[in-house]
């Protein structure tokens, strides 16, 4: 049981911020007030043209932390701590998203003492100098790869680029992915569909239908979320995506319901990587005739043709391949070192 000594300090304890990414700071700060409060509220701010929607973030504090309670809104007022109008404004939508009245507000910043005093509440301010936790989510975005590690893992899985590869039958997209993650230090996402065809009833020759590729398609997105949950760097490269699995349902089930172009293009990859025919056809037990082999090679190239995504074309050996990619997925790295603070939209 329970020591009366041993009970929370404080009722209800507010934290609150910008999220923008979640790292290891703002989970100290979270734990803190778990520890010391019956209850917490976690307000994730979020100010238009920011490039991580703010509804994202407060998602990302959901599945870290449970067992608090998390409400989220637009904060467009100016940060302006000499203004007592900013403030204002600021606290409207503070107290706006709590249920209850607070005792605490914890932070490592010093504004915590005046909105404390506005609220009605002690400050208690965590980790002061960020000694403890030596981050911020304005260092995160500067350079996310150094930061990684600091990073929530919902965090790092939205923030991770995702390279795909996808080609015909037998045009070497299992082996290139594998070489191409050991050479960026990273990992791959194997095929699902393989995996599924080589156990449905009948194999590849019987009738297939429509909920399989939806099926296919859901597995492979949890792998990809999964493996982007665990990469050591923002990169990821992944054997197929959504988009491969539509083309294979307009070639094995050309007559269903074919949704998987929506879905395709709602969760798009930094880059397509395309492996050409070029290398000898190597017959397995869920492998087509190599004949149709250049037909769909022609296919993959209009698919990819017609979306807008960055796609390049690899032929020859796996070397002679990745050098090909390099400059590609090079160009991929860099642009995934650094979280933009607004939309490409946002002026």
């Amino acid at each position: 049981m329970r020591k009366p000594s041993d009970r929370p300090r404080f009722t209800h304890g507010l934290v609150l911020g910008k999220f923008y990414p979640l790292h290891s700071g703002h989970s100290n700060l979270i734990r803190t007030a778990v520890r010391q409060c019956e209850s917490v509220t976690v307000e994730v701010l979020g100010a238009t043209g920011e490039s991580i929607p703010f509804e994202q973030r407060a998602d990302w504090v959901r599945e870290e932390h449970p067992t608090v309670r998390v409400a989220s809104a637009l904060d467009d007022a100016p940060v302006d701590y000499e203004s007592a109008s900013a403030w204002e404004d600021h606290v409207e939508v503070f107290i706006g998203l709590l249920d209850s009245p607070v005792d605490a507000v914890f932070s490592s910043d010093s504004y915590g003492a005046e909105l404390a005093r506005r609220l009605g509440a002690v400050w208690v301010q965590v980790d002061a100098g960020r000694l403890d936790n030596p981050i911020s989510g304005t260092a995160v975005r500067a350079d996310v790869e150094r930061n990684w590690s600091e990073l929530a893992p919902a965090a790092r899985a939205w923030l991770t680029p995702r390279i795909v590869l996808l080609g015909a039958e037998s045009t070497g997209t299992t082996t290139l992915a594998a070489a191409l993650a050991a050479e960026y230090n990273t990992l791959w996402v194997p095929e699902y569909g393989r995996l599924y065809s080589e156990q449905r009833a009948g194999g590849v020759s019987a009738t297939w239908s429509a909920p399989e590729f939806e099926l296919i398609a859901q597995h492979q997105l949890q792998w990809e979320r999964d493996a982007a949950r665990r990469v050591p760097r923002p990169l990821l490269f992944c054997d197929t995506d959504i988009l491969t699995t539509a083309i294979w349902q307009r070639h094995y089930a050309p007559d269903s319901v074919n949704t998987l172009w929506e879905r395709a293009a709602a969760h798009q990859p930094a880059l397509y990587i395309l492996t050409a025919d070029d290398i000898p056809f190597e017959e397995d037990v869920i492998r087509i005739d190599e004949a149709i082999r250049g037909e769909m090679h022609t296919t993959f190239r209009v698919a990819l043709a017609s979306q807008d995504v960055p796609w390049i074309e690899v032929s020859g050996l796996v070397a002679e391949r990745i050098a090909q990619a390099s400059a590609a997925i090079n160009g991929v790295v860099r642009v995934a070192r650094t979280v933009p603070t607004k939309t490409p939209t946002a002026r």
